[in-house]
């Protein structure tokens, strides 16, 4: 740039907008350290750390400047989409970038900011083209795809070959010819009677309607972009050929839903009634097993030649006439002629403390009080002094 003529712009800025002359020398400092911008193109959706290119190279500047000018990045976007390595020289991805969310619709899509360095100061605008990809498929907008309620376009009877039933409206949001359409008839329930525009999406039919054409009819129509590889979108389109509303309503209460749909739900049937008889064999046969299992160890026990004991709970009192104190106190003691003088203390069944209802059971005791005077007599003649 010629300098006498940015000088004489920067006085008519000065007039114009009140600049003070530290301004103009600041504008003028500006205007001498700027070099030539430099332009990167890339493609959207590049992976985070993924090189831009190398600006250390591009711009001439030696690895050490950009350590002792402190170089940095900056940018007026919210988003710090770049990166500067300044051990390498090298601007690398920072964040994803969106050519969609970045741009919008607007053509050619692209960011700038500035790389500065201190001591001298210097300016170095660095601009970044973003490519289009093909990351987005088609939308269509027409017919409104409806889950619960069916829509359907209207054909009469006396429609010439040519008549417009409906269009196939779609977009994309990619641009360039990732974002060029076309339509094609996948399936139709009379493949002779309508066609679809390949590049419009005008339905259309292709013969003349007669009364032998069935009232309900689907076409399945697919749109796909121009794309590398290419994306696309499927829509369904319900035509009733009739001349009156009450005879499409009669005719479409009953609509059948897709071929594949159904499959697929009789599929899932089955596999659901198959599932839970083979849980309920299962549990039969369980059951089954475990009852003839315990039959069998009974039988077994039964004819055992084993002898059997028999189990005694806790404080059982034997009625056997073998006693009348608990069985956990039936015992025998065997002591011998000398055992008094022992130190060894035995301990005794308290049958002091058993009560005895029954008359009948009078012999027991006296039979009790007896083996007690015994025991209670002396052993030997010392013991007696």
């Amino acid at each position: 740039m010629d300098v006498g003529k940015y000088v004489s712009r920067t006085l008519r800025w000065r007039l114009c907008y009140g600049l003070t002359s530290r301004s103009l020398l600041f504008l003028l400092f500006l205007n001498h350290t700027a070099s030539g911008q430099i332009r990167y193109s890339v493609p959207e959706e590049m992976k985070k750390g993924s090189l831009i290119g190398n600006v250390a190279l591009d711009l001439g500047i030696d690895l050490k400047r950009l350590r002792s000018g402190r170089a940095r990045i900056v940018s007026g976007e919210s988003i710090q989409y770049t990166e500067l390595k300044t051990d390498k020289g090298t601007l690398v991805v920072n964040e994803r970038i969106d050519r969609e969310q970045l741009c919008g619709d607007v053509t050619p899509c692209s960011f700038s900011f500035d790389l500065i360095l201190e001591n001298p100061m210097e300016l170095h605008p660095v601009k970044i083209m973003i490519q289009d990809q093909n990351d987005n498929p088609p939308q269509v907008l027409y017919p409104v795809q409806t889950g619960g309620s069916l829509v359907a376009e209207m054909v009469p009877r006396s429609a010439d070959v040519g008549y417009l039933v409906t269009k196939v409206v779609a977009v994309d949001v990619d641009s360039g010819q990732n974002a060029w359409l076309s339509y094609k008839l996948q399936k139709a329930t009379d493949r002779a009677l309508f066609e679809v525009g390949l590049q419009n999406g005008e339905i259309r039919t292709i013969r003349q309607v007669t009364d032998k054409d069935a009232v309900k009819q689907r076409l399945t129509v697919i749109v796909e972009d121009n794309g590398q590889p290419s994306r696309s979108a499927t829509v369904i389109v319900n035509v009733a050929v009739a001349d009156s509303f009450p005879e499409v309503l009669s005719e479409f209460t009953d609509f059948p839903h897709d071929k594949e749909y159904n499959d697929n739900l009789t599929f899932y049937l089955v596999l659901a009634l198959a599932v839970v008889s083979f849980l309920f064999i299962t549990c039969l046969v369980v059951i089954i097993s475990v009852k003839i299992y315990r039959w069998r160890q009974s039988r077994v026990l039964y004819h055992s030649s084993l002898p059997v004991i028999p189990y005694y709970p806790p404080r059982y009192s034997d009625t056997l006439g073998t006693g009348t104190l608990p069985h956990v106190y039936n015992y025998e003691v065997c002591r011998t002629t000398d055992s008094r003088k022992s130190d060894c203390k035995f301990g005794r069944a308290g049958s002091q403390n058993v009560l005895i209802m029954d008359p009948s059971s009078s012999g027991t005791m006296q039979r009790l009080q007896s083996e007690k005077s015994i025991l209670d007599e002396p052993d030997s003649p010392l013991e007696v002094s």
